[in-house]
């Protein structure tokens, strides 16, 4: 049980930062975000195909390492990755939740002003919460599929 739950976690980690920076378009990068319908679609694009590769990673894993899961617990699992993502893609809900638990400074560390380059290491802090946000969500469907 603890390997399954290693072998999950890592194939949904690789999967996520291959899936949310290279199967990602440009375009639903730029519009995941709108608060349009096209931002929505958008950003159900993006997780649709991101969920994909995880399964796809998912599915790698269970051929070459033997993993075995609950087909219920992988639906569950993924399902539950796709809606925390979609959340916290839509980057309003994650704004007002850093807002909300006193991190609103470092979510808007990095981005264009002018006059400020407060994080150059960092890139921005709306990146950074963004992605621990997700790995965090790694780790519960992970957690579920293994279940």
């Amino acid at each position: 049980m603890t390997a399954d739950f290693a072998a999950a976690f890592a194939a949904l980690f690789a999967a996520h930062s291959f899936g949310d920076h290279w199967v990602q378009t440009h375009g639903q990068a730029a519009r995941k975000g709108l608060p349009t319908l096209s931002g929505r679609l958008a950003c159900l694009r993006h997780v649709g195909a991101l969920t994909l590769t995880k399964a796809v990673a998912l599915a790698a894993v269970g051929l070459v390492a033997g993993l075995t899961v609950h087909p219920l617990a992988l639906i569950i699992g993924l399902s539950v990755d796709a809606a925390s993502h979609y959340w916290a893609d839509r980057r309003a809900t994650l704004g007002r939740l850093a807002k909300a638990v006193g991190k609103e400074g470092f979510f808007q560390m990095g981005a264009p002003r002018p006059g400020t380059d407060d994080a150059p290491h960092l890139g921005t802090g709306a990146y950074a919460l963004d992605q621990s946000w997700h790995v965090a969500w790694l780790f519960v469907a992970a957690l579920i599929i293994t279940a």
